[in-house]
């Protein structure tokens, strides 16, 4: 079961609606490689014997990782967290999250800075390039259990738009004008 994207509405209701353009526009894997974006989709049932998650991790150098319960029952001052995730920034690392439970949505700016929409549900693990501008919330089941990694010792630094001088972001940018044309491989 593939990963569901689309490229977002204008609008500006609940947040954590799905947002979907009229007609629907779907986003391909293909298309969220190509910004950096990586995917699988595992078994979340099996998440600490999973060999799979293992040589992803090992392959990656995710050394480090954490569980994260989200919801309002678990999370002190749950509304501004959840508003805190949803201001659009960047980090200076890769983003990896493993949903074990529940729903919630990335979303991310594609070369035209226009947002896309990524909905990720049990078993699905994506990883956002370092200097993508990103953002998070929930959705209307307003519960996720995500799986946080990380090389090394985790940062958890967002830097708030704009970042353009950033080197993260400067990396970023720099990766799309060196690799014009050159396909990246969805997993």
């Amino acid at each position: 079961m593939a990963i569901e994207a689309w490229f977002m509405d204008e609008n500006n209701e609940d947040k954590r609606l799905h947002h979907k353009r009229n007609p629907n526009e779907p986003v391909s894997l293909e298309h969220l490689a190509e910004l950096g974006v990586l995917y699988w989709h595992l078994n979340p049932e099996n998440y600490e014997n999973d060999e799979e998650l293992q040589k992803i991790r090992e392959d990656r150098g995710y050394s480090y990782m954490d569980l994260l319960d989200l919801c309002p029952e678990k999370v002190a001052n749950y509304e501004e967290k959840l508003k805190n995730f949803y201001t659009e920034h960047i980090h200076a690392d890769e983003e990896i999250r493993y949903c074990l439970e529940g729903c919630g949505y990335f979303d991310v700016r594609d070369k035209d800075d226009h947002w896309i929409r990524i909905w990720i549900k049990a078993g699905d693990l994506i990883v956002l390039p370092a200097g993508i501008y990103h953002r998070f919330t929930l959705d209307t089941s307003n519960y996720v259990k995500l799986m946080r990694l990380f090389v090394g010792e985790p940062v958890w630094t967002a830097y708030n738009r704009p970042q353009e001088e950033h080197p993260a972001r400067k990396e970023y940018i720099k990766g799309f004008t060196e690799n014009v044309g050159v396909p990246l491989k969805a997993h």
